[in-house]
């Protein structure tokens, strides 16, 4: 896989969700398949790989059904909700990981799927707990109360199951995504703190702050 750096803007699970939230109307499964397609075509096979490495690491951890399920909303603005189409959670992020493999063998046939290293900073998962808990209260009244967003209430506790199961990469790309989705007002620190971690790991400066935050300059925290 590239530098991650090579990213300039959100990529992996999160870059794909972030893509079909962008849509208003997502049909079924196989619309959003069909986008996630295009998606590739336009980025790469690299980037279809990113997306099937964050989807195995889901689909393969030990965090349970409902929390996999609420990660998934909230990072796609339940665009599309799998058990509205009669599917486990499980059994979408396996389609999706079938439809990135079936695209990298489109170049490479040989190619056999492997997990990537979660963590490469230890540190950095107690680094991204610490923003999640900083911005739980904001976010888990966000999260019930947004007239954009249908409500997730176990949003903020399935964010510190992620980052402590799947490791402070994929743990802080979704809680990005959710703070952008919620557009969760911060304060200037906050977002230093956001970018000292997304310089950590690797992540290109636009990857942390894309227009997407809710950026707000007399707020301190």
């Amino acid at each position: 896989m590239k530098p991650r750096d090579d990213f300039d803007e959100d990529f992996g699970l999160t870059g794909l969700t972030k893509y079909l939230a962008m849509h208003l109307t997502l049909r079924d499964e196989a619309a959003c398949l069909d986008l996630a397609e295009r998606l590739f075509e336009r980025e790469g096979p690299v980037y279809a790989q990113e997306v099937l490495d964050d989807a195995r690491r889901l689909e393969r951890s030990r965090l349970p059904d409902v929390t996999l399920s609420t990660l998934w909303l909230a990072a796609a603005r339940a665009r599309f909700d799998p058990a509205g189409a009669g599917l486990g959670i499980r059994a979408w992020l396996r389609r999706v990981e079938d439809t990135c493999a079936a695209f990298v063998r489109q170049d490479e046939p040989s190619f056999s799927p492997s997990l990537s290293p979660a963590d490469p900073d230890p540190g950095l998962r107690t680094a991204v707990l610490a923003e999640v808990r900083g911005v739980g209260p904001a976010l888990a009244e966000a999260a019930v109360t947004s007239v954009y967003v249908p409500p997730l209430p176990g949003l903020v506790p399935a964010l510190a199951e992620a980052v402590d199961e799947l490791g402070a990469d994929l743990g802080f790309r979704l809680f990005l995504r959710a703070v952008k989705v919620y557009f969760v007002p911060i304060g200037p620190a906050r977002l230093g703190r956001f970018e000292e971690i997304g310089r950590r790991l690797g992540y290109h400066e636009w990857v942390v702050e894309d227009g997407n935050l809710n950026i707000w300059s007399d707020l301190e925290d």
